[in-house]
């Protein structure tokens, strides 16, 4: 029933997808003069300084969401200037100040500052809409920057990018005001260029209303690069001399390993990172002994999928313009993965012995990434050198076409060892419309090892349609059985056999077509915005016979007070194709067809408020048996220094006779706690029956200067059966920031 209704709503809504598109992405009406200082800038948030009252202000802002007419109720004004060494913003934003939202003083704490009252400045130096940068502050002062990159027709914020600027925050009867320095240092220009893109957004949480400067069609994000407007400069900024920053660390650690009965371990590194702008928009980081000690935790999850899920980068040295390594492949391959250097397959740390990287633009339209990285021996595994380079050429408007290469070698230390090696590359040429509403793609890769296989291939097409109100979109991808990307993440090519204990690759076709419709509400209508979606996966193997189908219907709700609520199935049929083990029994399900119904609910309050809840309840179906799994996250707020939540996720799953059933916890209590605007500390509590495993990691990070950190970490892991020890370990680490 639901194969059917699925196909019926694409065919009556298809042939509505490619009209009516009159949007040209093009804002030249909205211009911005940025003015030269010659004034001393005390950075306090005061605005006292005689030429801020002097300069050009920007135009009124325009909504956003959920409508995107009309000027915003909320005023906003915000003025530029300039001198040698920095850029400098202000925005006065008018509101009732006892209704201030505050969600957390944590630097980059990016969801906290999209749900806070807040201000942030976007800006394309290079002027190409394919990439760029955020510097945001909320209303208590908590900074997030971020870099921008295109991804097809919508553009993605990487809050993970670190780097050093400057901002203050007042507040005053009837408004609160912006201050910010972003040095030339920190950004990646044309020295030549007069015409910089830029955008301004304005987060209004009394009224749960996002805004924005030059105006950006409601189907796309307010941070959507194809819909900057033009910043305009009477003498654009000149290369910035001795543009290098040397960033060394000490770090000692304590650890004891419980389990293998070993002694407490101690150990002092000593390393660091530089980074030298070779031009004033291409920039080679260099790093020795890096230690990444310091890094947030992946947050655990319950998988009981065939395949592994993907966790993201969160590793400073592997981010700037780190979408020139990344951004190829697909959602389900993707040919360079960061995290499979310096991480083992048991995503345990593996020593990185130095890496050297240069990345940006060498013309207007042309950027490069190159990037070589050397890991130390650890354990069974060998030294390796892992090279990648990338170049991507802009035509057109939006459009481009890249190339990217790949190469994994291993060097073993024992001389009768053959090296070992994997590659891969390959050609992707994407074209955007001028408006961003019609995206399509065609994407070709190889890879080759020491054997020489073939069926070595990975083909993908794709092509999707934004409106304001239908969306849809087509994809299909080819991968060989052969396609071994070493560097990547392809999860779903890789089967394990769980009675021969064996994973063998088996190559596959899959098509995906889907499609939705969008409502947006306006302010007299009972919600804010509504849509319906469905969209249906086909996997054939080289073969052509079919491996599995999965086909979904779903609809979300987001309601006038803010509250949200969603509702779906999933239709699925799954041949194996070897014997499987889902939830750890000795007894593997056969190889055969299985198909079954999943059934999707969730509703969440108001994240505006102090006490939130999601809660989510699914059930159904789960190949020869039933799966009920059910999640409930409490947060409570106590403004701005505290956030306090707990995370609860169930699943029972219960097999056909013979083939077992479980029931999977995962407890994650997290505090986290602003001491001041520059001293954090986060602590996570994860319990998590199926990898028997209760961890606590607890982090304080004190900014004593820009950009420069003392760390304590603390992490303890627990085994979840008797509660024994299973491991320890304290970190201190010392960064300092050198500008040069």
């Amino acid at each position: 029933m639901i194969y059917r209704l699925t196909a019926l709503l694409m065919c009556s809504l298809a042939t509505l997808c490619f009209g009516g598109n009159n949007k040209t992405g093009n804002n030249q009406n909205f211009q911005l003069q940025i003015e030269r200082i010659d004034a001393e800038v005390k950075l306090d948030g005061q605005l006292e300084e005689p030429f801020w009252a002097e300069l050009t202000p920007s135009s009124d802002f325009i909504n956003k969401w959920p409508q995107d007419t009309g000027l915003a109720k909320a005023k906003t004004i915000v003025k530029l200037a300039y001198d040698a060494n920095f850029l400098y913003v202000s925005a006065v934003c008018y509101q009732e100040m006892d209704e201030l939202v505050i969600q957390s003083l944590k630097r980059d704490n990016t969801s906290a500052f999209w749900d806070s009252d807040g201000f942030s400045i976007l800006i394309d130096p290079i002027n190409t809409k394919t990439n760029g940068y955020l510097f945001g502050v909320n209303a208590g002062g908590a900074q997030v920057e971020a870099t921008l990159t295109a991804r097809g027709s919508s553009t993605n914020m990487d809050s993970n990018w670190d780097n050093k600027w400057f901002s203050a925050v007042s507040k005053q009867e009837d408004h609160w005001t912006v201050e910010m320095a972003i040095p030339f240092k920190t950004l990646r220009y044309n020295q030549h260029n007069t015409n910089w893109g830029i955008n301004l957004v304005r987060n209004d949480m009394k009224r749960n209303v996002y805004s924005t400067w030059a105006h950006v069609p409601i189907e796309f994000d307010g941070i959507e690069l194809g819909y900057f407007g033009t910043l305009n400069w009477d003498t654009p900024p000149a290369k910035t001399k001795g543009n290098m920053a040397l960033i060394p660390y000490i770090s000692t650690a304590r650890s004891k390993d419980y389990e293998e009965g070993e002694p407490g371990e101690s150990s002092f590194d000593v390393g660091g990172d530089a980074k030298i702008a070779l031009t004033s928009s291409l920039n080679l980081d260099l790093t020795v002994n890096p230690d990444f000690s310091n890094v947030d935790v992946d947050q655990q999850v319950t998988n009981v999928s065939r395949f592994s899920v993907f966790f993201p980068e969160k590793r400073g040295f592997f981010l700037e313009n780190s979408d020139l390594f990344s951004d190829f492949g697909t959602w389900a391959v993707r040919p360079f993965f960061s995290r499979r250097i310096g991480i083992d397959e048991d995503n345990e740390p593996v020593p990185v012995a130095f890496g050297a990287r240069i990345s940006g633009n060498i013309t207007d339209g042309m950027r490069i990434g190159i990037m070589d990285v050397h890991t130390k021996a650890s354990g069974d595994l060998s030294p390796t050198n892992y090279f990648v380079g990338s170049v991507q050429q802009r035509f057109l408007k939006r459009s481009s076409v890249k190339v990217l290469f790949n190469n994994k070698e291993d060097f073993p230390e024992n001389e009768l060892s053959e090296r070992s090696y994997n590659r891969t590359g390959g050609a992707e040429i994407n074209y955007v419309s001028e408006s961003g509403q019609l995206n399509a793609s065609l994407k070709t890769h190889w890879s080759t090892t020491e054997e020489k296989l073939e069926e070595n291939q990975f083909i993908a097409l794709n092509g999707n349609y934004r409106g304001e109100n239908i969306r849809a979109g087509f994809s299909y991808n080819k991968v060989g059985e052969n396609y071994i990307a070493e560097m990547g993440f392809t999860p779903r090519l890789n089967h394990y056999d769980a009675e021969l204990d064996t994973t063998i690759r088996i190559g596959y076709h899959s098509i995906n077509p889907w499609i939705g419709y969008v409502w947006n509400g306006s302010d007299e209508s009972w919600y804010r915005n509504a849509e319906l979606f469905t969209w249906t996966v086909f996997e054939y193997n080289t073969d052509g016979e079919i491996m599995a189908r999965r086909t979904s219907l779903n609809g979300g709700i987001i309601f006038q007070n803010n509250s949200r609520m969603w509702l779906g199935i999933l239709n699925r049929s799954v041949t194996l194709q070897v014997p499987a083990d889902l939830i750890g029994e000795d007894v593997p399900l056969p190889v055969d067809q299985y198909d079954f119904n999943y059934y999707r609910t969730s509703y969440s309050t108001n994240q505006l408020k102090k006490l939130y809840s999601s809660t989510e309840f699914n059930f159904g179906g789960f190949f020869n048996g039933t799966r009920i799994e059910f999640g409930q996250q409490i947060s409570y707020r106590v403004q701005p220094w505290g956030v306090f939540t707990i995370d609860y996720r169930m699943n029972k799953i219960k097999l056909a006779e013979g083939y077992g059933e479980t029931t999977l916890h995962l407890v994650g209590p997290k505090a986290e706690i602003s001491l001041r605007n520059n001293m954090w500390w986060t602590t996570f509590l994860q319990y998590n029956t199926q990898d028997e495993n209760f961890n606590i990691n607890s982090r304080l990070q004190w900014r004593y200067k820009p950009m420069s950190d003392f760390f304590l970490v603390y992490s303890d892991n627990y085994a979840t059966t008797d509660f024994k020890t299973k491991n320890r370990g304290l970190v201190f680490k010392l960064t300092y920031w050198l500008s040069i």
